[in-house]
Order: structure tokens, then sequence, then C-alpha cells
């Protein structure tokens, strides 16, 4: 009999079958100086993905390790605000996406299909490896009610065989195995955080913080060119929120969540180094005054 993986949940808001397979981020300009697009809508690396069930997937193991060459045309991948702490170390951190919609990205590339931290060997080069990276090839699908996630996999992953490469999903007896619980567990996990996170980006929202961005940028050739296409907080909106919202904000650790998101803005900098292209200013909400870079550490100068 087959059994599928299931999770009885409660009112889900996403607004796509599969939870962050479809990430609609419209990110760099392919023209100096353009805003036009070069990306309207991700599928990221899911290419496939079925449900778990005991039936399709009794004899089927899956292998998973230090080759992330799955994610190498990936160029942003989304993040939970549990994330921001690691995260902000390595990737620029901004915001995608419209209304209840939006959510954290990580930055990994500065061009279509670029990631710079999967190097050609399909290591991850980054001192952190996002959640949504590490939980593939597994996924949750909602239910057209929203009352029911069912695991899913992605059978187009090349660590799914059926030689006995990696860890069993299922054993002789069509139970869950011990690794498949713990899949199970890490994606209920993920899922409960991406829900805090969507309640994050609403407040950010509401409170009128988030603003389109932009950073410049020159290529070894001379060529200037934008990022555009996401949003960043608005540092001097922030500044004028009443005293209560902010202690509010302090509390909730909303307010150290916003302050490690604009402190990853000086990853532009080494971001754009691993390309031999030089930041031309401080990456930055529209409405914020720029500030120069100082050309060693990518950091603002203070005079």
């Amino acid at each position: 009999m087959q059994q599928n993986i299931v999770r009885e949940t409660g009112p889900l808001y996403y607004p796509f079958h599969f939870f962050c397979i479809r990430f609609h981020l419209p990110l760099f300009s392919s023209q100096p100086k353009s805003k036009v697009p070069v990306l309207s809508t991700q599928l990221l690396f899911y290419a496939h993905a079925v449900p778990v069930n005991s039936q399709q997937h009794g004899n089927l193991y899956v292998k998973t390790g230090a080759d992330f060459s799955f994610a190498r045309q990936v160029n942003s991948v989304p993040l939970t605000t549990v994330e921001f702490r690691p995260a902000a170390s390595h990737y620029v951190l901004v915001f995608a996406g419209e209304g209840e919609a939006t959510m954290p990205v990580a930055i990994l590339g500065a061009a279509a299909e670029q990631n710079l931290f999967v190097n050609d060997e399909g290591r991850w080069e980054g001192g952190y490896v996002p959640a949504f990276v590490r939980r593939y090839p597994f996924v949750f699908a909602s239910s057209n009610d929203g009352k029911t996630l069912t695991l899913c996999i992605d059978e187009e992953f090349s660590g799914c065989n059926t030689e006995g490469r990696g860890e069993r999903l299922f054993d002789a007896d069509g139970e869950r195995t011990q690794y498949l619980q713990t899949v199970l567990n890490f994606v209920q996990e993920y899922q409960a955080q991406f829900q805090r996170t969507r309640a994050f980006c609403v407040r950010l929202s509401e409170l009128g913080l988030l603003e389109p961005m932009q950073a410049t940028f020159t290529q070894p050739n001379g060529e200037k060119r934008n990022l555009t296409g996401f949003k960043a907080v608005n540092r001097a909106k922030l500044k004028e929120l009443d005293d209560a919202v902010l202690a509010n904000m302090a509390k909730s650790d909303e307010l150290e969540l916003v302050y490690l998101h604009l402190h990853s803005l000086n990853n532009f900098a080494p971001l754009l180094k691993r390309i031999g292209a030089t930041p031309e200013a401080q990456a930055k909400a529209e409405g914020d005054s720029a500030m120069p870079l100082d050309e060693g550490d990518g950091a603002p100068s203070i005079h």
C-alpha cells in the first residue's frame, strides 16, 4: 500500500503550490545603467518534485554531500530570519517580492545564472550554506485547501539512486527510516521558520521600511552596471520610527535582524571582487544617501 509522507497543518499563505520552488526575483540588469531585469521568475534547482511514498521510493537511496553543482546557476536563494546571523557574514541579504510574497534572499551572483559561491568542482565556497540549499532535494507541497503538507523529492537530483549509495528512505517493511524522519523534521522546522520570516517581512512592509535598492559597479573593462530589482531597509525611515515601535522591535529581535541585513550590504564589495568588479558606492535603498566605499575593504568611509 502506498504511503505518502504527509503532515497536517493549519492555514498556509504561500501563494505557490511548492513552497519556495517558484521564486519571483527580477535581479540584475544586463545593460549598462539599465534597470531591465534579467530574471522574472526562478524555478531554482527543483526539476521534478514528486510526493515521497513507500511504493514508488521503497528502494530509493539519496546520496547528498559536498557536491552543490545543482545550485551553480542560481544567483540567489531565499533565507529565513534564523539564518541572518550566520549568513550576514558572508552574503548580501536583501528582500525580494511584493506584498505578502516578500522574502529575504541571499545574493550569490552578479548576473543571471551565476553563483559565485560554487566552484568548478561543485564545492560551496561560502562560509555558510543556506538551509534552502541544504534542504534539497526535499521540499513540502501544499494541498489545494492548504491544510496538508506533503513531503516531496526531486527525482532529477543526481544523488537519487537504487544502487545503495547514501541513505535509504524506507526499510524492507516499507516504514520510514531514521534518515527520512530526520529529513521530515528538518523540512518541518524549515517551514515553521519560513512562516515566521513571512511575518517579519509583513511587519517591515507595514512600517514602510522597505524600498527599492540599487548598487552600481564597474566591470574590469570599465563598463558600469546597475544591480536592481530588490529592496532594502531605508535607514532614514528606521530612525524616524516612534520610540515605542523601536522598543518593541528590539524586544522581538526584529531590530537585530534589520541591523544584520544592513551590515550585510557591505558584502557587495567582496562579492563583486570575485568577478574583478569594483563597487562605486555603498549599496543602498534608493531613498538613502550614498556613502563612498573605502577602496581597501568595502566598508563605508567616515570622511
